[in-house]
């Protein structure tokens, strides 16, 4: 391999190929490696056969539960905010032309034992159980300030400086109670635990119209999409970019060993005894074991079901937050279902995942809350994976290396890492501020 490269991408998950996409379109020369033999690496979509020996060695699966190419079951599932972050890549990258998409049913919360629908409109919120009347009136002003909310225009701030003004003490001005806050930061802003509560109300904020926009987006249940077919055809969308940009995909390369020149810099990476030049490195931890620290581990249930969730009003498609002081948590367990709907399991069939940070060394009595949420389960697998980030100053050995994915069932963490991780490559941030219209043709297809 005498090319030399700009970057050398290894692995194929979800944030090493949107990276890919985005550098090829920069026109940086860019071969991107993975020692498996399929695109996805931990966040792959198995099918049924894939599923049962990932999780069951050799068993077969039941002939029961469907035919095995009728499912596409995401290792990492996570659903997409409408107007957020990877939609808007998604765009700015043209990737949308490969996928479709399709509304997600509903939004839900876990308070004092039941599971709520969160209010996606006015009136849904004046007739939630999650709020007593005086609450509602004292939420509908909180909410009326973030509609009319603008940074730019100071006329709309009322005299609250966001940057300074922790969320606690915005939301004590008017006056919501625990319960309240509870479901609009968990559930709405989507925060992972209660942290958020004393910092700069700001992001808070922007969050909370994120998501209000996002409902609005396709005047549905919820502010989430879905890929038809799951998430699995979301790298392969990003590895088709790259190549139409002139960057190169091996899959099945061994080793794939990261050289390094006198002053600890990289150079280029080897495998099969060949060795390819370059200037940086772009992996997920497992290619850079030595550059990486061990930050947590994740739980995770997975059912295969013949229903929905119950209480959800029947949704076939839907995601559950469960915050964490409703368990006694020191962070929130969150449960993502989809269905034959969105073309990732037999007719009549729906998976679901309860996910959250380990806490404890038990994961089937930690998910149990969770778990207790789907009903009658046909099958169920509890899996258990170690989370991982950089230990390494990327300035100094031109290694740039992802964080493993959360317990979250929603992209916006993951794609602020990817966006972090260009800005470091390319000194450049992502011009996210496209027309979102171009990907609003139809609920159906984006």
């Amino acid at each position: 391999m005498d090319v030399e490269y700009d970057v050398i991408v290894l692995g194929t998950g979800l944030k090493e190929c949107i990276l890919s996409g985005l550098l090829s379109v920069d026109r940086l020369k860019v071969l991107h490696m993975d020692r498996n033999d399929y695109y996805g690496g931990d966040s792959t979509s198995l099918n049924l056969n894939q599923l049962w020996k990932r999780f069951k060695g050799e068993e077969t699966p039941p002939a029961h539960i469907g035919a095995s190419r009728d499912y596409n079951v995401d290792m990492v599932p996570k659903f997409m905010m409408a107007n957020g972050a990877l939609v808007r890549v998604l765009i700015h990258t043209g990737v949308t032309k490969y996928m479709s998409f399709k509304a997600v049913d509903g939004s839900y919360v876990f308070n004092k034992g039941k599971i709520h629908k969160v209010p996606s409109t006015d009136m849904e919120a004046l007739k939630s159980p999650l709020m007593g009347l005086f609450e509602k009136r004292r939420a509908g002003k909180f909410f009326l300030y973030l509609q009319d909310y603008k940074e730019d225009d100071r006329s709309t701030h009322k005299g609250y400086d966001l940057t300074k003004l922790t969320t606690k003490e915005l939301i004590s001005k008017y006056g919501l109670d625990d319960n309240t806050i509870d479901f609009i930061g968990h559930a709405v802003a989507l925060h992972r635990d209660d942290s958020y509560l004393t910092e700069p109300a700001i992001d808070t904020v922007k969050r909370m119209k994120l998501y209000a926009e996002s409902v609005a987006r396709f005047q549905g249940g919820s502010p989430y999409i879905y890929p038809l077919y799951g998430l699995g055809e979301l790298p392969q969308g990003f590895a088709r970019l790259s190549a139409v940009y002139g960057g190169t995909y091996m899959l099945s390369k061994p080793e794939c060993k990261v050289e390094f020149d006198s002053e600890g810099k990289v150079c280029g990476v080897t495998s099969e005894g060949e060795t390819a030049k370059c200037k940086k490195v772009v992996c997920d931890p497992s290619y850079l074991p030595d550059k990486v620290k061990k930050v947590g581990k994740v739980f995770r249930a997975i059912a295969i079901m013949s229903h929905p969730i119950p209480n959800t009003a029947e949704s076939h498609s839907v995601q559950i937050i469960l915050p964490q002081k409703q368990l006694g948590r020191r962070s929130d367990m969150y449960v993502f279902c989809c269905s034959y709907s969105h073309n990732v399991a037999s007719k009549g069939k729906f998976i679901a995942f309860v996910s959250a940070q380990a806490e404890t060394d038990n994961p089937e009595k930690e998910l149990k809350p969770g778990i207790d949420l789907l009903g009658t389960v046909d099958e169920l697998f509890i899996d258990t994976y170690d989370r991982y980030e950089p230990s390494n100053d990327s300035s100094a050995d031109n290694c740039f290396i992802s964080t493993s994915y959360d317990a979250t069932t929603h992209f916006e963490s993951t794609v602020m890492d990817v966006l972090s991780l260009y800005t470091k490559i390319t000194g450049k941030t992502v011009d996210l501020s496209v027309d979102l219209s171009a990907a609003s043709a139809a609920e159906d297809d984006i």
